[in-house]
């Protein structure tokens, strides 16, 4: 791969004059230093462009460090000591997976990751990353995930885990309660990781959505978080994930110099180079530089420095230039000897450079990520660089200071224990006073090193974190305990009422709801409504006058709508985000949002509006992500169902995202019909996520996933008998069956399909002589979720210990009802067939199963048969089978409704557009 430098020319070229040129710079670098330099060499590019000089387009600088020496500050901490804690860092952080390979367990572990990356992370620990109570407020600090045991051995130092919490590794349940999570859960460690993510790709945009929200909390006034700072630390692999890369721009658009990414580049991946044929460190320069990121390249250690500046020819850095990762990688599993002769070997004066120097010396020519000056320098000036964020591309080796045996090799990801020899090579090296016999008794019982709490080198650590305000990783689960105000019966009059002789999407309905709420005195203020580019189609367009759409730089432009009532209004102090076609950012933005609780102790509300197609298909790893981080909000997966957003196509038709939700058990599914329903499931996660109660933090930390749609409907008054309990648990009656001995049976339906179900039963009574109830059910998932808590309570109840005489919620509402039962949605059979289990009665599933298309609602529930008329057709097929009605009739139904031409529906209003 080959990549635009700014490589100096060498000296003695036949132009004299470019000559004469270069030994007046070589002049002013010598005299004033680089900074002025610099200085000068900017005001010359500005000239240039004046008079339409052409000038190299670089897209990447050379393969060296980008800060000069000359121009690195002084290193403030006590390097000797910090160099003999790093290594017991080292030492017990492989001793912790070591020990969990021990053959009764085998539960595996990653040694290379932080072994390559300590001092990048103890740069940060003893001078950088301030706890949560430092007087400013805390850092948030996106530790790698691979590099957990690292994080955990600086706790047993620090006095915050015991030998048996490290024992307990990747153990959670069976050493209980010493067990740690394999990798920063906070769900698992819920007062000691803050951010998950080792799901790749989803740190690096986390990050930076909390980067933004951090500046959103103070431009809004909610919270100081001027002095705050977001760290990501990456791996160069990682960075191949498309969510990797896919916000950076956003980043810089708006200036946030309050995020720093540390990508720990060591060249590979989990099986081998990350560009064994090209650079992946200037890769990511051009990128990073590209999305209007400050770039800093920390790729050599100081040992390197004297070398560079003799390098009067440009040789070395033209080599280091053109050597490939692949190279880079073989040269550090090799010897001094080799890299001796293939790296500096390549011309006469490189060769020259290291005579003087041994084989031993070369080879320990540091990484600059193992260099304490190097990247203290690149962090300071990540620190003080103001209006972009800062990437910092530092060089280091994976399993670095494990040994031959796992440095740089590509095996060295999956390598998770030690021989006695390895063992004992590596105590050598660490310097930690344990002996051959102790080893040699039991490989895989190596015990930790601590040297006592009182010592020099622990006081030292614990004091750079008190100064520092605390220990990280560390999470507050309530940083103030702050619970927000009840919303008054006021927000919800409007769901209550019903919409009259209007139609009404449930959309509307909800977006009516959700401008009442923002209404709220206490409680309107922390609502942060998400939207990835399409408020215009969710109604939500009425917002941007009033509550504006959030951009730190505000409105600089004069907007082409502004006569217009809804003009488009952006505002430092906007509350809308209004993120653009990013679901992923959205998703991101969503999650730092909902944990705001924990990082910040100011809860916020989170309700992020969305095409349901789009929610969980495409970010269900995000979610997961914000199941894990315990994130609190709103999900609402609008102009949902299959059928409902017909004229949008196959892409659009959402058949499964309920489905697809209720496998993240952080998540409450709803699909309600009618606006009452949303106003009361909406006011139950208010309470339940953010009010006073004392039901325990579990159920406070969920995510509330409503469907909503596009289709006007009436949407009926709230009726004076509701059934509230059942709203919330998942089902409830709309519509009685008529008295009388006439035969019976019961409709189930969810959201827009609860219409053609009240349909189904008008046409049962009227043709058939059926009489027929229709429940609501708003949540399929949890009463399968439910019925789910009864079967468990009845299998831990075997031994007789405990009492399991719990029924299914589903079942304590239909148990006695007459006749069988058939259910339809709007979504995959999947969905109604979830509470199958739970009833004894005879029961029908209807579903819009397989692949959407464009075509009227009507016409496409038909296709899928779960409209009224295939109720009623189904419904007589089970009476039928009892011998409740002559055999006969369901035929005469089908053949009187057309059943099986598409032309014959009539469930649902025309139309099917966004």
């Amino acid at each position: 791969m080959t990549q635009d430098t700014t490589s100096a020319s060498p000296r003695g070229s036949v132009d004299e004059e470019a000559d004469e040129w270069i030994e007046s710079w070589e002049g002013l670098v010598g005299a004033r230093g680089t900074q002025r330099a610099g200085e000068i060499m900017e005001a010359l590019r500005a000239r240039a462009a004046t008079n339409s000089v052409a000038q190299p387009k670089v897209t990447t600088t050379d393969y060296v460090n980008t800060i000069p020496v000359d121009q690195e500050p002084f290193y403030p901490g006590e390097e000797r000591v910090e160099r003999r804690f790093r290594r017991w860092l080292r030492w017990n952080a492989a001793m912790l997976v070591h020990r969990a390979q021990r053959p009764e367990i085998s539960v595996g572990g990653h040694i290379s990751t932080y072994a390559g990356a300590a001092t990048l992370y103890e740069i940060g620990f003893n001078n950088f990353f301030r706890g949560q109570d430092h007087p400013g407020g805390g850092d948030q600090v996106f530790f790698q995930g691979h590099a957990s045991p690292g994080m955990y051995a600086r706790a047993f130092l620090e006095g915050r885990l015991t030998e048996a919490d490290l024992d307990g590794f990747r153990q959670e349940v069976s050493r209980a309660p010493h067990g740690l999570s394999s990798y920063p859960h906070p769900r698992l460690m819920p007062e000691f990781w803050q951010f998950p993510t080792v799901s790749m790709g989803l740190g690096p945009i986390n990050a930076i959505y909390q980067a933004q929200m951090n500046r959103y909390l103070h431009n809004r006034g909610i919270s100081d978080t001027s002095d705050q700072r977001v760290w990501a630390f990456l791996g160069d692999g990682e960075m191949d994930e498309p969510e990797s890369r896919g916000a950076l721009q956003l980043a810089a658009n708006e200036g946030l110099d309050n995020l720093t990414f540390v990508i720990n580049c060591n060249l590979q991946r989990l099986d081998g180079p990350v560009r064994g044929n090209g650079k992946i460190v200037q890769e990511l320069e051009a990128t990073f530089t590209g999305a209007g990121w400050d770039v800093i390249k920390v790729l050599w250690g100081r040992e390197w420095d004297d070398l560079l500046a003799k390098d009067r020819t440009g040789d070395l850095v033209k080599i280091m230039n053109e050597t490939l990762d692949g190279d880079y990688q073989t040269f550090k599993a090799e010897s001094g000897g080799f890299i001796r002769d293939n790296f500096f070997g390549r011309t006469p004066a490189t060769k020259g450079l290291v005579d003087h120097l041994s084989d031993d010396d070369i080879w320990n020519l540091k990484r600059g990520g193992h260099d304490y000056h190097k990247v203290f320098a690149a962090y300071q000036k990540a620190v003080n660089t103001k209006g972009k964020p800062t990437v910092i591309l530092v060089q280091t080796v994976k399993g670095y200071g494990l040994g031959t045996t796992f440095e740089s090799r590509n095996a060295t990801h999956q390598m998770k224990k030690f021989t006695a020899d390895d063992v004992k090579a590596f105590r050598d090296r660490m310097d930690i006073p344990i002996s051959d016999k102790v080893i040699d008794e039991d490989p895989y019982a190596v015990p930790y090193y601590h040297p006592g709490k009182d010592s020099e080198e622990i006081q030292y650590m614990l004091d750079r974190r008190r100064q520092l305000g605390g220990f990280l990783p560390a999470r507050k689960p309530e940083h103030n305990k702050i619970t927000l105000p009840a919303p008054s019966d006021k927000a919800f009059a409007q769901t209550k009422k019903g919409s009259g002789q209007q139609m009404a999407a449930s959309t509307m309905a909800f977006v009516r709801l959700l401008k009442d709420l923002m209404r709220e005195k206490g409680l309107g203020e922390r609502i942060v409504p998400i939207i990835p580019d399409e408020a215009r189609t969710f109604g939500i367009d009425a917002f941007f006058p009033t509550a504006k759409i959030y951009n730190p730089n505000g409105q600089n432009y004069l907007a082409v709508d502004r006569e217009m009532f809804l003009s488009y209004k952006e505002a430092t102090s906007g509350q809308l985000l209004h993120v653009g076609i990013n679901e992923a950012g959205a998703a991101a933005g969503f999650t730092a949002a909902g944990t705001a609780y924990s990082t910040h102790g100011e809860p916020m509300i989170p309700i992020y509006v969305f095409y349901s197609m789009f929610g969980f298909q495409r970010t269900g790893d995000a979610f997961w992500a914000a199941g894990d981080q315990m994130t609190r909000g709103f999900i609402i997966g609008a102009t949902a169902g299959r059928t409902t957003l017909t004229g949008e196509g196959l892409q659009h038709a959402d058949g499964h995202s309920p489905v697809l939700a209720a496998t993240n058990p952080a998540v409450r599914v709803f699909d309600p019909a009618f606006g009452y329903e949303i106003g009361h499931i909406v006011r139950d996660g208010l309470h339940r996520m953010y009010g006073e109660h004392d039901l325990g933090e579990d159920e406070r930390n969920v995510m509330y996933y409503l469907t909503v749609y596009n289709e006007p409907m009436l949407q009926p008054a709230e009726p004076e008998d509701v059934d509230v309990e059942g709203i919330l648990k998942g089902i409830h009656r709309v519509a009685e069956a008529a008295p009388g001995d006439r035969p019976q049976a019961q409709l189930l339906a969810s959201g827009v399909a609860v219409p053609w179900a009240l349909e189904a039963r008008d046409l049962l009574a009227a043709d058939w002589g059926v009489d027929a109830a229709v429940w609501s059910v708003t949540s399929w998932a949890q009463l399968r979720r439910d019925g789910l808590e009864c079967e468990a309570a009845e299998l831990s109840a075997a031994d007789g210990t405990e009492s399991a005489d719990r029924v299914p919620y589903v079942r304590q509402k239909l148990e006695g009802q007459p006749g069988p039962i058939v259910a339809t949605s709007d979504f995959d059979s999947t969905q109604p067939d979830l509470i199958r289990p739970y009833l004894d009665h005879d029961f029908a599933t209807l579903g819009a199963d397989g692949f959407g298309f464009s075509d009227t609602r009507a016409a496409a529930r038909r296709h899928f048969k779960i409209d009224a008329h295939s109720m009623v057709v189904r419904t007589l097929q089970l009476l039928a089978k009892r011998g409740e009605i002559d055999g006969s009739i369901p035929a005469e139904a089908a053949r009187r409704y057309r059943l099986n031409d598409v032309n014959a529906g009539t469930s649902g209003t025309a139309g099917g557009d966004s």
